[in-house]
Formats: structure tokens, sequence, C-alpha cells
């Protein structure tokens, strides 16, 4: 039997994909000098041919690029996509959307879309582990850009600084004289979610508002759990908070229902932010001060950056995008405690 990249890549202990850009002579990706010499030592001496035909299928450009989302109902992943796709269209590419949920056990979406749709790269956003997300990339012979994080073995990552963001939504609530502020922070351990957390840490810090872990709590991204966790805090406070400043817009709007259902009143007795903005911010009561962050540029500079590699041409390993503006609306006020 002839010899196939797989066993190179067995032999030469290391993953396909490294096999891979060696051979294609990638330049997107560093490989070590050593790696490589070891892979080109196991092709002669495993005498590996590359299949010129399944080479040339590879190679043939499909003019299609793909982007993978958790969730297809949140506002922040809909304008993301809005702006890839705008950007796609003017460079002649087509968007393949997909949906992956964080609970999904299926590894092999990623080269599914490869091989199958034939896309000529990936968009990725997700809630995963980074390595998880490392190891479902394995295999997945086109260039990906991570959206919404920062992983550091990635070739392009485009995400928000939500630090800075974290910072403004803190000294809006500290500007408006509060001092007892929670924070409903998303998924633990997770890249966003640590930079608001700092953000909001030290903004406390910063404008000598002591630091209180006990108003700090890990919700994660879901409404619902938003909603339990306010509750329980405010139920079980010696002292009632008067400011909530929620890791997202959605644990906002959970924080602000748990409110509504014990009668306290939004912003007289407790203030409420949220980060991310949409419409919907304009229907809840009060309506929701929020801080905007650019979603619909976060999609069209992956997909230019992308489009870009596609092109042969270099890419920063990192853009970073700011904050747009503080939304001020009804749901922040004056703190009127002591």
């Amino acid at each position: 039997m002839a010899t196939t990249l797989a066993d190179v890549a067995r032999e030469a202990g290391v993953d396909i994909s490294t096999v891979s850009r060696v051979l294609r002579d990638d330049k997107t990706q560093r490989v070590a000098a050593r790696t490589r010499q070891r892979i080109l030592d196991v092709v002669k001496k495993l005498n590996y041919q590359p299949n010129a035909v399944a080479r040339a299928l590879r190679l043939a450009r499909s003019r299609t690029i793909g982007i993978v989302v958790p969730q297809l109902d949140n506002p922040v992943f809909a304008e993301i996509i809005a702006g890839a796709e705008h950007a796609a269209a003017e460079l002649g590419y087509s968007l393949l959307i997909s949906h992956r949920t964080r609970s999904s056990d299926d590894s092999d979406l990623f080269r599914r879309l490869v091989n199958t749709n034939r896309v000529d790269g990936l968009l990725v956003v997700s809630f995963d582990e980074d390595m998880q997300l490392i190891q479902d990339f394995q295999g997945v012979e086109v260039p990906i850009v991570v959206i919404n994080r920062k992983i550091e073995s990635m070739s392009c990552c485009v995400y928000h600084n939500s630090y800075k963001a974290a910072q403004l939504a803190t000294n809006h609530l500290i500007d408006l004289g509060h001092r007892q502020i929670v924070h409903l922070a998303g998924r633990g351990g997770g890249f966003n979610a640590r930079l608001r957390w700092n953000g909001y840490r030290d903004a406390l810090t910063l404008r000598g508002v002591p630091y209180d872990e006990a108003l700090v709590r890990t919700v994660g991204y879901a409404a619902e759990d938003a909603a339990t966790a306010t509750r329980v805090l405010i139920e079980n406070s010696n002292v009632l908070p008067t400011a909530i400043f929620a890791a997202t817009f959605l644990t906002a709007a959970g924080a602000m229902r748990s409110l509504h259902e014990m009668g306290i009143p939004m912003p007289d007795e407790i203030s409420v932010v949220g980060i991310h903005d949409a419409e919907f911010a304009l229907i809840l009561y009060p309506t929701l001060t929020t801080v905007r962050m650019p979603n619909r540029e976060m999609g069209r500079r992956a997909a230019l950056a992308l489009c870009d590699i596609l092109s042969g041409k270099n890419v920063d390993s990192e853009i970073v995008l700011e904050p747009e503006q503080l939304m001020l609306r009804n749901s922040t006020g004056p703190c009127r405690q002591g």
C-alpha cells in the first residue's frame, strides 16, 4: 500500500496538519526547524509521494468561506455574521454559516466543512475551551481565523478589548456614586470573561472602591442563570447592592427580570449595565444602559483577514477592536443609598 500523509505524521510524531503545512511550505503558521527536518527525513525514509489528483481537488478554490458560531439566536453573533458576509461578498466569496453548540460532540464539524462543503477557509466563534478547540482543528488543512478570543497558536485572532469595556461600564456606575457593585461574570476561565472581570476589579481599585469577591457571581452567558444568581445574591445579602454590571446584555436582562419579580425598582434602588448592545435593549423596561461593541466590524475584519491569507498576504496575528461607546439609557441612575 502507498504511504499516506497519516503514516508520515505517525512516524514523525506530529499532527497530519503539521506535515501538510511543511510539504506545502505554508508560511502562515510556524513549524520549528527541527520538526520540519524530522518530517522531511520521514518523507524520504517512507518514500511518500503526494496524491496529485487529491491535491488538485483540495487546491481547487470554491470561493466559499465558512463561519461557525455557538448560537444563532444571539444578536452578537448575528452581527458578526452580517459583517463577515458583507466583507466576503465584496471580495467575491460566499459565506457558509454553521452552528455548533458548546455541548455538541461534533468534533468533525470543521473537517467536514472543508472536505464535504469544500470551504476555502474558516471563521470560528466558540464557547469551547482553547485546548478542545485546538484539538478539533487538527487535520483541518485550510486557514482558520478565530473570532472573539485570543489563542496563542493561531495565525490570526480578532477580538474586542473587553477589559476596557468593563472599565467603561464600572466607571459609569462609580461616577453615579455606586460602591456596592455586583459583577455577573461570564464563563469561568473564558478569555472575555477574564478580561471583563479584571477590568471591573481594576476600575474599582483605581477609583478607591474596595474590591469584594463576594459581589462577583460567575453565571456564564444565559439569562436564566443570571436571573437565578441575582435572586440568590440579593436574598442572602445583609447590605443590598446598589448596582449590577453584567458581562453581557443577555445576563443583564436576566438580572432585570429577577429585580422586577422581587419588586426592586430600577434604577431607584439598583442600577444595571451590560456589555454589548442590541435593539431589544430599547424594549426592556427600563431601557438598558450598555457598552456598545463593534461586533459587525469584528466579523468584517475577520473575513478580510481570512481572504488575505487565502490570497497569500501577511496578516496581523492579533486584531483588537476598541469599544464603540457607552449607551446611556434608563437602567442606570445616581446611587440613593446613604
